[in-house]
């Protein structure tokens, strides 16, 4: 049979439970239940009496603030999307595969140079640069 000291604790880990949404047992918050809360702060309201309702740091609330704003701000840097963009995706794609062709095909004159000691019958298309 549980003491009346049990009974005391699991009362009042049901209310935080009940206050919280169930976020005190688990110790992990959604970010919908995050936003809401940092909305919250947002719109005024004090956050060490946020801190104190919903048993989260003040320290903690604050860093949801923060990483709130600072996602908020880039997605406010971020441009339209244009029709171009999956072109120029698909371009900088073959770009790279082509670069990392022609330094393959750079590895192998340079290879068979050193093995034949021959230098291939075609131009040196190596950059002057």
């Amino acid at each position: 049979m549980p003491s009346r000291k049990h009974e005391g604790k699991a009362a009042a880990a049901e209310g935080a439970r009940r206050a919280t949404g169930g976020a005190a047992e688990r110790g992990r918050w959604t970010s919908r239940r995050k936003t809401e809360v940092v909305l919250r702060i947002l719109r005024g309201e004090d956050l060490e009496s946020l801190s104190r309702e919903l048993n989260v740091t003040a320290a903690r609330l604050a860093a949801w603030r923060d990483e709130f704003l600072a996602a908020g701000q880039s997605g406010l840097k971020s441009r339209a999307v244009d029709h171009r963009d999956d072109e120029i995706r698909r371009l900088k794609t073959k770009i790279g595969e082509l670069t990392m062709d022609l330094e393959v095909y750079d590895m192998v004159v340079e290879r068979y140079e050193s093995v034949t000691g021959i230098k291939p019958p075609f131009p040196d298309r190596r950059s002057k640069r």
